[in-house]
């Protein structure tokens, strides 16, 4: 188990993917008192593979807990987990945690990335189809959960953060905040989704720098960077 002296110096990010675990080293490890602090991949760690909890939550802030506590007991080290997705006034607030398997109803189907979401993109401009725009309010959602193991037990949730970044679903046509899908950057929503408050350019037209201070994941992050600074300061 992580020793309980030094809890915060070693953070596991619970994903795979190397591209997220570099962006998030950069962003939480640079700055004054961070010395010594180092995330690392699951796929970095001995001793896998590993269990994929399964996420059934009805909210970002249950499912990014379940991945937490789940791979915080599995490692033995202390875990950062978040989950994302699109919220829709209009639309009750879907998709919701079923954002990257919209089109299916939340169940895996063995699509490609690509062929999901365009499937997902296709079907939320239809259920929105009927919304006159100023009402096609959205807002992305990122939740950030920091879980401590326990050798008796549920693990110990260190630190929760939300970040949201809003704006509004486009539609195809010509209407001056319409003709969407645009844009090469980014994926998922993000050619649908235009930034308030201008509401002119898609998420997937931002250049990724202007992006990545202004999305709701980096609003999250940032939100937990404050959270670790004060839980290291007070070891």
């Amino acid at each position: 188990m992580t020793d309980p002296a030094a809890p915060l110096n070693e953070i596991v990010v619970a994903t795979g993917n190397p591209h997220k675990v570099r962006e998030l080293n950069a962003m939480l490890t640079s700055g004054q008192g961070r010395a010594g602090l180092r995330f690392r991949s699951l796929a970095d760690l001995p001793g896998g593979p590993w269990t994929e909890p399964v996420e059934d939550g009805g909210t970002f802030e249950a499912n990014a807990a379940i991945k937490a506590r789940s791979y915080a007991q599995q490692t033995g080290m202390v875990c950062l987990a978040d989950d994302s997705g699109l919220m829709v006034d209009a639309l009750g607030g879907a998709p919701g945690v079923i954002s990257s398997h919209y089109a299916t109803d939340g169940k895996e189907t063995g699509l490609s990335r690509e062929e999901r979401d365009a499937a997902n993109n296709l079907r939320l401009i239809a259920d929105i189809a009927h919304v006159a725009e100023p009402d096609r309010t959205a807002r992305f959602v990122c939740v950030m959960v920091l879980a401590l193991p326990s050798e008796g037990g549920e693990s110990t949730i260190l630190a929760r953060t939300r970040g949201e970044f809003v704006g509004r679903i486009g539609m195809p046509g010509p209407s001056p905040q319409g003709g969407v899908p645009r844009g090469t950057h980014g994926f998922g929503y993000d050619p649908l989704f235009l930034v308030a408050p201008s509401h002119e350019q898609t998420s997937a037209e931002l250049d990724p720098a202007v992006k990545n201070a202004v999305s709701h994941r980096a609003k999250a992050a940032t939100a937990m960077i404050e959270r670790i600074d004060a839980l290291r300061a007070s070891e």
